[in-house]
């Protein structure tokens, strides 16, 4: 339907965009898309069809005013329309006939043509120069919306400095960015971009990840950390070490899958243009009918044309096939720019059907990492003392407990005694030599075993059990020294996100887990979560969403996007959340939240709902307009001028309705 600057036709469905080869894409992201059309970031005066429809329009109505003043004969005036039409119809004229020769289809510009040249044939050289304009003008503003939205996503690569400080020999110097390959490493200064993909080698700093992430609080960073193209420093001078180029960066990454996105149409556009391929060529011979029927029956041929003409352009159906794809055009590229990444308009479609949600535990609702909550003395030792002692125990595990326990002490500035003789009892916990005494730490049990019980403690750790803590005891052979409460903490906004779930209308929120149903329930509890199915293995995960599916309907599955696959694939829509960076969790799912931040999966609902909803309205308008105006041109109720303005006025309603998605 589009056609853009350089006569482009766009894709009629998703085979061109998986014909897209790898190097094509990454080509595109190197070279940029303007020249191609694809994308335009100048003033909407300055976008060719819009410019041509505009001077289209001014020789018209020039024209319309010398001839009706006189100043200018019949057959100028007949010149002056046929050179106002090139202006405003060479971009779609060009497309039609591309559809026609190339895919052999009778496409909507096909039937403007037909139509154009019939008022042309009746003399009527007003009416068909006022076509082409209108016309153009309508389809201008409809590209105009598509490659603004294209370049608007593209705008991000913006944000990555193009050249970087690389080190050479312990030297700086300024290279492309483009240029930059895995291993080299570059600095960055506080304030500026970060050019490429990479890993902190030196320095600390915090970083603005908004660009890829969508959120917009800055995080710490230190030597380790991973770090993204077209990311602030805000602060300290840091080295990174290159570990994507630049056309393979997750900005570039961002930009394709928001792209080909675009071009995938979902369920309600694929059959809006199954029926276009019928209806169009339908209407064209009706036209045809009622153009030579009535004279065969020796009825005025001069109306009847005239009719025929009125009723090609009143039964185009522009604002049909307009209806949903500027809505989810719109949506995707809006969603892209804020870090969701929709992987098509199927899924936007999907996700306004979502009747239930579904929540994997451990890294979606909690950070997926344990921290110590409580030190609870119970002999004679200080919170410190006791703490000090089980991370010198722990030191030497690589169990997450015992790195939680160990981290608890760092953070409060304890200095660690050394230990000796360390031993791991499996399944129980450790033992070392700790300041000439064998101290011991592991569950309530191993303290059973070793004669020194909880006593009356029992019911104090049974109460933090209660909580969905896991509980370890700090002691020796003969007494307990204190209790340790760990848990994985849930995220803070993921309670604001449960009730975002719940405005929208979700009918019930689940959470699906392989965690033992105390510690599920504690935290379903604290969240406000409807349902909670624990000690789930992965199969059963799935087995849970084809039993929702069947009860309710439309089920979404928000996980890590690796380890929850099967479960995301079997959703209606599977959403993975903090995939930045990460190829195999963007693959893995159909919508990819780039920050570890539930409330944009709440977002994500509310564009999908407001996009279905702007479509729908879309299609009932349509086809509402189709069901007057048809009948109106047969009966001849219609001039060809009244036609042609009631057409292009409702494409461009149905695109400036389909822009509402924007503010979702």
């Amino acid at each position: 339907m589009s056609t853009t600057p350089g006569g482009r036709t766009e894709p009629k469905d998703g085979r061109a965009v998986l014909a897209i080869a790898e190097n094509d894409a990454r080509r595109r992201i190197d070279e940029g898309g303007e020249e191609r059309g694809e994308t335009f970031r100048g003033h909407w005066w300055r976008y060719p069809p819009i410019l041509g429809a505009t001077l289209s329009g001014a020789l018209l109505a020039l024209t319309f005013a010398l001839e009706r003043s006189g100043v200018v004969e019949q057959p100028v005036a007949i010149g002056l329309y046929l050179l106002s039409m090139p202006f405003a119809g060479y971009w779609w004229l060009k497309e039609g006939f591309e559809e026609l020769i190339h895919c052999r289809e009778i496409g909507i510009e096909f039937l403007m043509a037909s139509a154009t040249a019939g008022a042309a044939a009746l003399g009527a050289w007003e009416e068909a120069a006022f076509l082409v304009f209108l016309y153009g003008g309508a389809e201008a503003i409809e590209s105009f919306t598509f490659v603004r939205t294209r370049s608007a996503i593209r705008t991000l690569l913006d944000l990555a400095p193009k050249e970087a400080r690389v080190l050479r020999d312990g030297v700086e110097q300024v290279m492309p960015a483009s240029d930059l390959q895995p291993g080299d490493v570059f600095v960055v200064r506080p304030g500026e971009g970060i050019a490429t993909d990479g890993v902190i080698r030196a320095g600390r700093s915090s970083v603005n990840e908004a660009a890829v992430t969508g959120e917009s609080v800055p995080v710490d960073k230190a030597e380790g950390d991973k770090v993204f193209a077209g990311t602030l420093n805000a602060q300290g001078a840091i080295q990174i070490e290159v570990t994507h180029a630049f056309a393979d960066n997750t900005l570039s990454k961002i930009i394709h899958l928001v792209e080909e996105a675009q071009e995938q149409k979902g369920r309600a556009q694929r059959f809006i243009e199954r029926f276009g391929r019928v209806y169009s060529p339908a209407l064209l011979l009706a036209a045809v009918a009622v153009a030579v029927v009535p004279q065969l029956l020796g009825a005025d041929g001069s109306e009847w044309r005239t009719r025929a003409i009125t009723l090609l352009v009143a039964g185009a159906p522009c604002a049909l096939v307009m209806s949903t794809p500027v809505a989810m055009a719109a949506g995707i590229g809006t969603a892209g720019r804020r870090g969701v990444l929709i992987k098509g308009g199927m899924h936007l479609e999907n996700l306004g059907s979502i009747k239930v949600i579904a929540f994997d535990k451990t890294g979606t609702l909690t950070h997926g990492k344990p921290a110590v909550t409580d030190v609870i003395p119970l002999a004679n030792a200080t919170e410190d003392e006791s703490l000090r002692l089980a991370a010198a125990v722990e030191h030497f595990s690589e169990h997450p407990l015992a790195r939680a326990v160990v981290e608890a002490a760092r953070a409060r500035g304890l200095d660690l005694p050394g230990s000796s003789e360390f031993l791991a009892l499996t399944g129980a916990g450790a033992r070392a030599m700790v300041e000439g005494r064998e101290i011991h730490i592991g569950s309530v049990g191993l303290f059973d075993q070793l004669g020194a019980g909880l006593g009356e403690a029992s019911s104090l750790a049974a109460q933090l059990q209660e909580q969905g803590k896991t509980v370890v005891v700090v002691g020796t052979r003969s007494e307990a020294l204190a209790l340790l409460a760990l848990r994985d903490e849930v995220r803070p906004n993921a309670r604001k996100a449960i009730e975002a779930f719940h405005r929208a209308g979700i009918q019930r929120v689940v959470m699906l887990t392989g965690d033992h149903a105390r510690t599920a329930n504690a935290i379903a509890a604290e969240l406000g979560i409807d349902d909670v199915r624990a000690g789930l293995k992965p199969e059963d995960k799935v087995a849970a969403l084809k039993e929702l599916k069947k009860q309710y309907g439309g089920v979404a599955m928000v996980g890590d996007g690796v380890n929850d696959a099967p479960a995301l694939a079997e959703a209606t829509v599977g959403i993975a959340m903090g995939t930045a960076g990460s190829d195999a969790a963007i693959e893995a799912a159909d919508v990819a939240l780039m920050a570890d931040d539930l409330e944009q999966a709440a977002y994500a609902l509310r564009l999908g709902g407001g996009a279905r909803r702007i479509s729908r309205q879309n299609i009932a308008f349509s086809l509402t307009l189709l069901a007057l105006l048809i009948p109106g041109a047969g009966l001849g109720l219609l001039t060809v001028a009244v036609a042609v303005t009631a057409h292009e006025g409702s494409e461009l309603l149905a695109v400036a309705n389909g822009l509402r998605v924007i503010r979702a």
